[in-house]
């Protein structure tokens, strides 16, 4: 790790499954050397739906790289440009969503403060309800 700074390839770091969801991220925390926040990266396939979720006391920030995106907040669904940014206070259930057929999303994904720790994704709640309890995920 370099003095100050860090510069990963996403591509490289190795990925595992969100616990109920499935879904395979790559945590960037610790590879970026991050002390203030948590950073994880996502590639959302159509059709798949990430976990509807809180956390106790950490805010999030999602950046769409590939889209647009869709993102399903307290209850309506949006949809996020590629290039566009997302700031989710932290009781405000939310997730993830891709309703295309075809489409790939990708999403890098900043949470702060460092509360919880990397395994229990900043305190990580799920959250009843969701675009997966309305409609179908693929």
């Amino acid at each position: 790790m370099s003095e100050g700074y860090e510069i990963v390839d996403v591509a490289e770091i190795g990925t595992e499954p969100f616990p109920e969801s499935g879904i395979e991220h790559a945590k960037l925390t610790e590879a970026l050397g991050a002390q203030d926040m948590r950073v994880n990266a996502l590639i959302l396939e159509p059709g798949q739906v990430v976990g509807y979720h809180t956390h106790e006391r950490q805010e999030e920030i999602y950046v769409c790289t590939e889209g647009p995106g869709e993102v399903f907040v307290d209850g309506e669904r949006h949809e996020v440009p590629q290039g566009g940014v997302i700031r989710i206070r932290a009781d405000v259930p939310r997730q993830l969503v891709n309703t295309t057929d075809a489409k790939t999303h990708r999403w890098v994904m900043f949470g702060a403060p460092t509360v919880g720790t990397v395994e229990d994704f900043g305190e990580y709640q799920v959250a009843t309800g969701g675009y997966g309890s309305e409609h179908s995920s693929g």
